[in-house]
């Protein structure tokens, strides 16, 4: 199936050198025309770089190689190139402007004109059409800003539908979306391909491209390893992608974790919380939870159960107002009503939105590992830039954080670097407690295996850990006990040994009558 006449896209020895690194080395990649072909390999791989030399964000000859699309040579210079010719790219990061209209956007660069003045009528016409494509359910004329980041990755595809497309590449592209979201995004993958659009997906998430995939490219260290036929003889396992993803098996997605509880390190009871805008709606509502050191608790509940707003609201009143309850340390009843004092109670909170709370991205390593307990290097008021320097280095060795020195720029690390950054700020802290929202979101299976890792030395050396997360894979893997959340109230506790992903389920759709939805 997959010969010459077959092909939309070769891409023929692809080498890239940066100053000092070999970002690709000899890439080779075949997509067939009206397919999904999913690119994955861990953080650093070479799998957006390889996508920027194809598009012309890195232009004919800064890179080595050949690129053949429809039977044609490219010289790409230039984006504006690449879409001439019918590819168009979507940057995990949306490039939308918040303040113009959904219409607005759909057409930026590419203006509906009549005489040479933009014909809003056509505009807006043609919007519409678009955006019924996409399945999206919004005004041509409303602001972007307006929309989740569901929709607007929706908008992203109309604006490339716009552009006649012909192969659309999406990096990451459910990588913030939640699960009714992403299923979307892939149902209208499903219908673009059925109208002859080619499609190419990086993606770190296994069961979507299992999903979606008809073809799966791995990269690792900036070579192609092998490109798999998802829908060959033989079936393709997740360990298999994994296996070559990672140059090892993980026989063991989680580390093993055998560390017994001690005393009660955090108690919640009858904590409710409400919506900061909507005063009258609960987001919790009467949760009572337990900590223990050396213990790691999880939390599971479907998008809007309150699980983040449960933990922002216990550090420090982040989250919300009208916050009642009690909160216990070590047995004893504390105030903790600012972030400050949380921290100063060893309680800390890693934000599941990394770049947007948990870092300063345009700040280095050293700046950001220290960022939340200055006090610890300061004299008289003066932080010790020295010290400040020997901690962030101890910590990028603790954690294998992989950049040659803590001088380096945050928001140019892979997101499981970042993620490890976020974790030695808080725990530089020295907290007894610290609750880690989705701390693996976006992160490949390699970099997980090494934060949960961290997530047990935490346990281990007697801290207590609070864990949200939306993979109940991930919870089970890792935690002692797993609580569940439905709609902000606690609607079970499960040790590990009784726990499955059913049985979890059933307490996450529970109304308050306490029956399933």
């Amino acid at each position: 199936m997959s010969t010459e006449h077959s092909s939309i896209l070769e891409m023929k020895g692809i080498t890239k050198t940066f100053p000092g690194v070999k970002a690709l080395e000899d890439v080779n990649l075949t997509v067939r025309r009206g397919e999904v072909h999913a690119v994955c390999g861990e953080n650093g791989a070479g799998k957006s770089t390889l996508m920027n030399v194809l598009s012309g964000v890195y232009p004919h000859g800064t890179y080595e190689g050949e690129i053949l699309f429809e039977g044609k040579v490219c010289d790409f210079r230039s984006i504006r190139d690449s879409e001439a010719a019918g590819i168009v790219i979507i940057h995990q990061e949306l490039a939308l402007s918040p303040y113009l209209s959904v219409a607005e956007n759909i057409f930026l660069g590419n203006e509906q004109t009549s005489a040479g003045v933009i014909d809003w009528n056509r505009t807006n016409r043609e919007a519409a059409k678009l955006i019924a494509r996409v399945g999206l359910r919004v005004n041509p004329d409303d602001k972007v800003m307006d929309l989740g980041v569901g929709r607007q990755q929706l908008v992203e595809i109309a604006k490339a539908l716009s552009k006649r497309v012909k192969l659309l590449i999406l990096d990451e592209p459910t990588a913030a979306l939640n699960d009714e979201d992403s299923q979307h995004l892939l149902l209208l993958m499903r219908q673009l391909r059925d109208q002859g659009i080619t499609m190419i997906m990086i993606s770190h998430k296994l069961n979507e491209i299992a999903a979606i995939a008809d073809s799966t490219t791995v990269i690792r260290d900036g070579r192609t390893i092998e490109t798999l036929d998802m829908h060959g003889p033989e079936p393709v396992t997740e360990d298999q992608i994994i296996r070559n993803m990672v140059g090892r098996d993980l026989e063991h997605r989680f580390p093993e974790h055998s560390g017994t509880a001690g005393e009660e390190v955090l108690r919640v009871e009858d904590w409710t919380v409400h919506h900061p805008v909507d005063h009258e709606r609960k987001v919790v509502d009467g949760a009572n939870l337990t900590v223990h050191r050396g213990e790691i608790v999880g939390l599971a509940g479907l998008m809007g159960a309150g699980r983040t707003e449960l933990g922002m609201s216990v550090f420090g009143h982040s989250y919300g107002t009208s916050i009642s309850g009690r909160l216990f340390k070590d047995g004893k009843e504390v105030r903790a009503t600012t972030v400050e004092q949380a921290i100063r109670h060893g309680i800390a909170y890693a934000t599941e939105d990394r770049k947007t709370y948990g870092l300063n991205l345009i700040e280095d390593i050293k700046r950001n590992v220290t960022a939340a307990a200055l006090r610890k290097l300061s004299r008289l008021g003066v932080v010790d830039r020295e010290q400040e320097t020997v901690v962030a280095e101890r910590y990028r060795k603790d954690l294998s954080i992989k950049t040659p020195s803590v001088e380096a720029i945050v928001g140019q690390l892979s997101g499981g670097n970042q993620q490890k950054v976020v974790l030695s700020k808080w725990i530089f802290t020295d907290p007894d407690v610290i609750i880690l929202d989705e701390p693996t979101r976006g992160i490949d299976v390699g970099a997980k295996f090494e934060i949960y890792q961290i997530i047990n030395s935490l346990a281990d050396s007697g801290k207590g850990v609070l864990v949200i997360s939306s993979e109940l894979p991930e919870l089970l893997g890792i935690c002692d006990r797993i609580y569940a959340m439905s709609s902000g109230r606690i609607t079970g506790v499960l040790p590990r040994a009784e726990a499955d992903q059913e049985s979890l389920m059933q307490y996450m759709t529970m109304n308050r009558e306490g029956a399933s939805r």
